[in-house]
């Protein structure tokens, strides 16, 4: 294995990130590609932790942009200062044409810069979050191509504003709509998987020093067979973290029916998910995994 990716895992590791060697090499690629990373998964996987974690490793800046329905270049590349451009205005009109005056106040020092733009004219590399892409509209993808294939933005007024440094950019997605072929050719690839049960003991036992290893080993049988079955919204990592520190904190020796019943709303958030493990017995869901 390469030097460097052996690295990458172990500095992840010591930050509580677990990352395979194929989602390693995926990391070490976008860097020195400088590529975009694309991360599709279920929700929960740890898509987004993996870009806070890199802009930890890389001990450089976060720049997030959530994406919803709706989203337009005022909220994710630029917009003008208005209130900045009518006092300039008022302070000058007497004394400058009013051409001379409109050139001015279409500057960079009129812009508030909102994440893709700060990302790009950052003084250092930063890594750019563009999290949830499949949330946001199909037109919105095609702002983002520029930006992801040649590190530039075009703003009218301004005409093309180049990189200062290139980001890191990953996207995430939990594939609520197929996104465009234009913007997968653009990007690196990584399928997100949920980890293995060896590994979903390793982050719990890492992030709950104190729990008992019997107990977690039952926590995380009984996450990895509820997300075989048939529920509306599977249980992720942040759900197996969650009910581990409750059983910790209610003293549990054992997953019993009674603890189930107890403490499934930190497991499993849709009242169908519930009705349906309530019903169960939990020797149900504690059955050994390969």
């Amino acid at each position: 294995m390469n030097k460097e990716i052996q690295g990458l895992i172990a500095d992840f590791y010591e930050q509580n990130y677990i990352l395979n060697q194929a989602l390693a090499t995926s990391v070490f690629l976008l860097n020195k590609l400088e590529k975009p990373l694309l991360l599709e998964g279920d929700p929960g996987v740890g898509k987004t932790m993996l870009a806070s974690t890199l802009a930890a490793h890389l001990k450089t800046d976060l720049i997030r942009l959530q994406c919803y329905e709706g989203l337009d270049v005022g909220t994710t590349i630029y917009e003008w200062n208005y209130q900045k451009q009518l006092l300039h205005i008022k302070l000058f009109e007497q004394e400058k044409d009013k051409r001379t005056l409109g050139e001015e106040i279409f500057g960079m020092e009129y812009v508030l810069k909102r994440p893709l733009l700060r990302s790009i004219t950052a003084e250092r590399p930063v890594v750019l979050l563009i999290d949830e892409i499949d949330r946001a509209d199909e037109e919105f993808e095609a702002f983002l191509l520029e930006l992801l294939s040649d590190f530039q933005i075009s703003i009218p007024e301004l005409g093309t504003i180049k990189a200062v440094t290139k980001p890191m950019v990953i996207l995430t997605s939990n594939r609520t709509r197929e996104l465009s072929d234009a913007l997968r050719r653009r990007c690196l690839y990584h399928w997100v998987d949920f980890p293995s049960k060896a590994m979903e003991i390793d982050i719990i036992a890492r992030k709950l020093p104190d729990i008992d290893e019997r107990l977690a080993t039952q926590v995380v049988t009984f996450i990895h067979n509820l997300r075989k079955s048939s529920l509306k919204k599977p249980p992720g990592i942040a759900e197996s973290l969650d009910w581990a520190k409750t059983l910790v904190l209610l003293n549990a020796e054992n997953i019993t029916d009674e603890m189930v019943q107890n403490t499934v709303g930190s497991v499993l958030k849709h009242k169908d998910d519930i009705e349906f493990v309530r019903n169960k017995s939990v020797q149900e869901f504690l059955i050994p995994i390969d």
